[in-house]
């Protein structure tokens, strides 16, 4: 049978798994999919941590420790999620080194309620980065007006980051700037730039529910006609100007000093709409210096029945501004569109971290009622888990 995965990845394409749990982890399933379906990298975000910590015991032993020891509800969170983050490190961590450090990355997020507040965000950056003490780690950081400067400050310490929730062209261009800005920082204080890593993550689905949404409230049949078009043309056009900036005289100077490009990374790649073919935000986002990370059921479907075609985003520019200008034609205000689903975006991933808070406080409360020594599963899981680290 024909490895459509490696397919992909020989077009270019970096596959990541977008998720993340601790039975993943001590089953070796994340393993499983780094040696057998070509997963290179692995994603994180509060609304993965908070499913992963709702549906298994496997965090039983740790929460007791936890508790024992009597620490509050965001210290856990972070015990907790770091020590999922650096075993997966380690998992990863062959490819991280047959990568020369491009992939085999991990990323934790910076806690999602300092979205706006950039030394607060660079506080807990550093903190994170000191706490998982893994070179493959990155430390995710939104795209907000706030977050630019410190996605800047963050890489001018060293430390590698992966920006995230961009939905907006001229948001991306800010951070491409934030990004070489940091880079030269970086420089400057002496940092090795080859150990330093980014990318951007570059939300795609989402554009499309949104625009869809708006679409099928104009009701015309030249808006129909649209539907399913914006996201795709949007990623389009984030990969032009990411080739126009990684081209230019200011790059080559860092990139003679041993830096690697920010890599756009195609984010929200599963399928909102039942009537869009499952894999359609892979096959039509393939582009060299690339990363797409997906949800399992994403990277099996692709690995089933996937269409590597070749580079699908060079070239398509001129049709992707078409997209755009019928949009306007028929009433959509892409500029609107984009300010909803990067608000939408921060809220949701904060109600996510406090539905994570809630879960451990929770579960907090009942280990420090006393439900006796770890089980014999989770004694194991925390055998296994050993080299990462412990509560």
């Amino acid at each position: 049978m024909t490895d459509k995965l490696n397919e992909l990845t020989a077009a270019g394409v970096a596959v990541w798994l977008d998720d993340l749990s601790r039975v993943r982890l001590s089953s070796g399933g994340l393993d499983q999919l780094r040696r057998e379906k070509h997963v290179a990298g692995v994603t994180t975000n509060p609304t993965i941590f908070a499913k992963a910590l709702s549906d298994a015991d496997e965090y039983n032993w740790q929460l007791r420790d936890l508790a024992t020891r009597g620490v509050d509800v965001e210290e856990a969170v972070r015990m907790l999620t770091t020590y999922d983050v650096r075993w997966a490190c380690d998992v990863m961590r062959p490819s991280y080194d047959g990568s020369a450090g491009v992939d085999g990355r991990v990323s934790i997020e910076v806690d999602p309620r300092s979205a706006h507040d950039a030394d607060k965000t660079v506080a807990e950056a550093k903190a994170l980065w000191w706490l998982v003490d893994r070179p493959n780690l990155f430390i995710k950081i939104p795209a907000t007006e706030e977050g630019l400067s410190a996605i800047a400050d963050t890489l001018a310490e060293g430390i590698s980051v992966n920006v995230t929730l961009i939905f907006g062209l001229d948001r991306y261009s800010a951070v491409m700037e934030a990004f070489l800005a940091g880079l030269e920082r970086a420089k400057a204080n002496g940092h090795d730039l080859s150990t330093i890593g980014s990318v951007a993550s570059f939300f795609v689905s989402r554009v499309d529910s949104e625009v869809d949404k708006r679409l099928e409230k104009i009701g015309s049949d030249e808006a129909k006609a649209l539907r399913g078009k914006a996201a795709v043309a949007n990623a389009q056009l984030a990969y032009e100007r990411y080739t126009e900036v990684f081209s230019s005289d200011r790059w080559k100077a860092l990139e003679a000093a041993g830096a690697h490009p920010q890599r756009p990374l195609w984010a929200s790649t599963s399928t909102k709409n039942p009537d869009y073919r499952d894999v359609i935000y892979v096959e039509e986002l393939i582009a060299p210096g690339t990363v797409n990370t997906m949800p399992e059921s994403v990277i099996h479907a692709y690995a089933d029945h996937g269409e590597t075609r070749g580079d699908t985003v060079t070239g398509s520019y001129d049709a992707a501004r078409k997209v755009f200008a019928d949009l306007e034609s028929v009433g959509v205000d892409m500029t609107d569109v984009i300010a909803t689903l990067e608000r939408e975006g921060v809220e949701k991933f904060e109600a996510s971290w406090q539905e994570l808070l809630d879960g451990v406080s929770k579960s907090l409360k009942a280990a420090a009622k006393g439900q006796g020594a770890p089980n014999k599963a989770a004694e194991g899981n925390a055998k296994a888990a050993e080299k990462a680290g412990g509560a």
